[in-house]
């Protein structure tokens, strides 16, 4: 017998062509579905994102992203690594800002 896979909606998620280059993002945003599934990885609770990180978001917006992030884990891993910096990246771009504040 064929399994029936259940196509889940996720209304605060969108995708368009010119916003963060058609990655998904929380609708009427511009926070992409990775970095909420970024904070989400380092041990965030969904409370303490929307408490510490993204204050502007419901906490039913964090939950669907998240929700978003579990049905598309490969795609939205792949997208997180693409935009995390190593850390000898971080603070190698850090260096400038650090030479120009030490005074």
């Amino acid at each position: 017998m064929p399994s029936v896979v259940a196509q889940v909606k996720h209304p605060y998620v969108t995708k368009r062509r010119g916003v963060c280059g058609g990655k998904p993002v929380i609708a009427g945003t511009r926070i992409p579905i990775w970095a909420i599934a970024g904070w989400s990885c380092k041990g965030y609770s969904a409370e303490r994102i929307q408490r510490e990180v993204y204050p502007s978001l419901g906490l039913a917006e964090i939950y669907d992203a998240l929700s978003y992030y579990h049905d598309h884990k490969e795609e939205v891993d792949r997208q997180l690594a693409e935009n995390s910096l190593s850390p000898r990246e971080a603070r190698r771009r850090q260096a400038p800002w650090r030479q120009s504040h030490s005074s």
